[in-house]
């Protein structure tokens, strides 16, 4: 794990600390469980792999003259 540090508003590490408290865990414990849930869902469904090569391209496709254009196609969607 890496150690990382934050900003936030005094009022909302006050409510982050008691429920700690209440649950009988550490604060890091419920930043922890936040950031994996609010990743999990910001991630989009059935996104590309963010990988190339993994399988035959032969045809009209040409996996290997556009493989940069397909990687970073979900960049430009999402700008």
């Amino acid at each position: 794990m890496n150690r990382t540090s934050i900003v936030a508003d005094g009022a909302l590490l006050a409510q982050l600390r008691s429920l700690a408290r209440r649950r009988g865990v550490s604060t890091s414990e419920i930043m922890r469980c936040a950031l994996s849930e609010y990743v999990a869902r910001a991630e989009p469904k059935g996104a590309r792999p963010s990988f190339v090569g993994a399988g035959a391209s032969g045809g009209r496709e040409r996996l290997s003259e556009r493989a940069e254009e397909l990687l970073f196609e979900k960049r430009k969607r999402s700008r």
